[in-house]
Formats: C-alpha cells, sequence, structure tokens
C-alpha cells in the first residue's frame, strides 16, 4: 500500500485524501485556494473541521454571527498559524481578502458533541522544542487539547536543513495507555526554497510495512500506522502541518525500543562553532 501523495496546486478547494483510502479511517485533507475577492461555502457535517491558514488574509465567517479575521503569514516559514476550529453540523464562509492558502483538516465528530467554534491566533499557538542536535526541530501547537473538540488534534513541525524530525522514530498503533495510544496520522510538507526534498520512513515492528519516500514541497504522507521518522536534507528548511485522529483524544506515543538509547546519550553531532 503506498502511502505518499502529491498535491497540484489549483484555485479552490482540492480534497487530497478522504477517509477510506491509503488506510486512513478518520482523516479527511485538502487544501483551498482563495484569491482575493473569492469566496467558500462550507458546512462541516459529520464531521468536526480545523482551518489552518497557511498562507495570507482571510475572514472566516462561523454560525453566521461569529467573524473572524486572519491577517496571516506570507508563507509557513513567516510565522506561526491562525487556525479556526468548526464543530459539527456548522456553516462556515471563508472570504479571501488576498491570495490565502488554507489546509482544510476533518475527523468524524461523536455525535453527541457539543462544543463552539474556536479561534485560535499566533499568540495562542504553543511553541515546543523537541529533540537536540541534529534532531532537533521546532512544534507549534494549534489545534491541542486546549480546544474543546471530538477527535482532532492539528499543529506544525519545522526542521532546519539537515534535522530529523518524528525522533527517535515513534508510532501510536494501539489502544494501550498508559503506553501508548491509537491514533492515525497524517502529514503535508513544504520545502523552502521550493526545489528541495526530504525524507519520510513508515514501517512497523515486523516490516510488513516498511516504506521510503522522497518527500516534495506539496508532499502529502497519510500514516494509518507505524514508526514515521522524516529528515530535512541540508540546506532545506522542511515544515509539515500534523493531524491526528483516533477514538480518544490523547497523545501518548511509543518510541521504537531500538532507538530510544539516543535520548540519553551523548550529543552525536555537536555544535562545533568554528573550533
Amino acid at each position: 500500500m503506498g502511502f505518499l501523495l502529491e498535491y497540484e496546486p489549483s484555485d479552490g478547494y482540492v480534497e487530497i485524501i478522504n477517509r477510506g483510502n491509503c488506510g486512513l479511517n478518520y482523516i479527511t485533507f485538502g487544501i483551498l485556494r482563495l484569491e482575493y475577492g473569492k469566496s467558500y461555502f462550507g458546512n462541516s457535517g459529520d464531521d468536526e473541521t480545523a482551518l489552518i491558514v497557511l498562507s495570507g488574509k482571510c475572514d472566516v465567517r462561523v454560525k453566521a454571527s461569529l467573524c473572524f479575521s486572519v491577517d496571516g503569514r506570507t508563507h509557513v516559514f513567516g510565522g506561526k498559524a491562525h487556525g479556526v476550529y468548526v464543530p459539527p453540523d456548522t456553516n462556515y464562509v471563508i472570504n479571501g481578502v488576498e491570495q490565502t492558502e488554507i489546509a482544510v483538516c476533518k475527523a468524524p465528530a461523536d455525535p453527541n458533541l457539543k462544543v463552539e467554534p474556536a479561534f485560535v491566533t499566533p499568540n495562542n499557538v504553543l511553541v515546543r522544542t523537541v529533540g537536540q542536535n541534529n534532531w532537533k526541530r521546532y512544534v507549534h501547537d494549534v489545534i491541542d487539547t486546549r480546544i474543546d473538540a471530538s477527535k482532532l488534534v492539528v499543529g506544525e513541525t519545522f526542521n532546519p536543513p539537515g534535522n530529523w524530525s518524528s525522533y527517535p522514530p515513534h508510532r501510536h498503533d494501539f489502544d494501550n495507555l498508559p503506553e501508548e495510544s491509537d491514533q492515525e496520522e497524517l502529514y503535508f510538507f513544504k520545502i523552502e526554497p521550493s526545489q528541495g526534498f526530504g525524507i519520510q520512513r513508515i514501517y512497523t515492528d515486523d516490516l510488513s510495512v516498511n516504506e521510503a519516500y522522497v518527500i516534495k514541497n506539496n508532499s502529502v504522507v497519510a500514516i494509518p500506522k507505524g514508526y514515521h521518522p522524516v529528515a530535512a536534507v541540508p540546506g532545506y528548511h522542511l515544515y509539515y502541518l500534523w493531524i491526528l485522529a483516533g477514538e480518544k483524544r490523547i497523545l501518548k506515543p511509543k518510541d521504537d525500543p531500538a532507538h530510544t538509547w539516543i535520548k540519553e546519550s551523548k550529543p552525536v553531532i555537536m555544535n562545533l562553532k568554528g573550533e
């Protein structure tokens, strides 16, 4: 089974992957591109929806009464995101103030879910530095457990050139708390400069899944199961939007036991600073 897809930018909404494809049972994902003066009308239906503004400016109106103005970053590497959480069975309208690109992330909601829309500004994004040396990366939590929701958790990861993330390799395949919580995932990538590339591997303990992909700008990778480390090649910044969804909205990954030693090791790559 292949887990890699490529998004070709085009105007309007393009659904890239729907649950039921690539082994995903929950996540539906697409990209919405709006020019100045263009609008998109949506209804979340049975899904909860997270709108992550990748770039541009727009106004998002939810339930006809809540209007959120997004004066966004010029590109994903230009700052922290704005996000809007839309509960199920809710109308929303997005109006482009300038050229805007938005990630549309969906998952089926609990039919008894009763929550309100939420607007996440850059000041509300939680920034974490994870790892060290050549596996240091910067994780931005956008739609996280601070927001009442059913299944979705959404954020962004930024890899410096040459660095790894999702490392040590981890998985979230089994409902085995407190050791591990079962959640599927999807990554959407950007590369800066855009002609660069990265590498992603997805594998299971028994290697019944053992895939490696060359990641380009606008690549999408579905991760229904398995460990899933990512590398940025030297000279290129790598970004990915990550979407998690599962029956329990609990983030509890399990590291690959073969590689956990690195957390206690001396630095693999030293910052020599010219010495």
